[in-house]
C-alpha cells in the first residue's frame, strides 16, 4: 500500500474514533526512519486508548504491520508505529507539554479531513496530499 493510501487509512480511522486536532507532518527530509508523523488528541485516557486501538485495528485489516504499539497502560499518550507512519494519540495537556508539532515542523501537511470539509490550512512547502 502506498504512503498516501496508508495516510488516508490512518486519518479515516482517527476521524471514525472522534479524534480531535489531527495534524499530519511530512518528515521525509527530517529523518529516514519514517515519512509521516500524525498527531491527534483524545479527551480522556479511555478515548485515547479507543482512538489508538481503532487505528491499529484498521491498519491490521488492511495488512499493515504494527511495528510498535506503546502507552496503553496510562492512556495519556499512545504511539502506533506503522513503519512509514508514526501515529501519536495524546491527551491535550500531554500534547501541549511535549509540543511534537515544533519538533516535526511548524506547518502540517495539507490533508482533507471529514470534520473540516475543505483542506486543512497550512501546507508544508507546498506539499499537498489531497487527491
Amino acid at each position: 500500500m502506498n504512503l498516501q493510501k496508508q495516510q488516508r487509512l490512518v486519518i479515516d480511522a482517527l476521524e471514525d474514533a472522534k479524534a480531535q486536532d489531527i495534524k499530519v507532518f511530512n518528515t521525509t527530509g527530517l529523518t529516514s526512519l519514517f515519512d509521516r508523523v500524525i498527531i491527534a488528541s483524545g479527551t480522556s485516557n479511555r478515548q485515547t486508548r479507543a482512538i489508538a486501538g481503532h487505528v491499529a485495528e484498521q491498519a491490521k485489516k488492511q495488512g499493515l504491520e504494527i511495528v510498535a504499539y506503546e502507552g496503553e497502560d496510562t492512556g495519556e499518550w499512545l504511539l502506533i508505529d506503522l513503519g512509514d507512519i508514526v501515529v501519536h494519540c495524546m491527551q491535550p495537556a500531554i500534547r501541549a507539554y511535549y509540543n511534537l508539532e515544533e519538533i516535526w515542523g511548524a506547518k502540517p501537511v495539507r490533508v482533507r479531513l471529514l470534520s473540516t470539509g475543505p483542506a486543512q490550512a497550512g501546507a508544508s512547502g507546498g506539499f499537498d496530499e489531497d487527491e
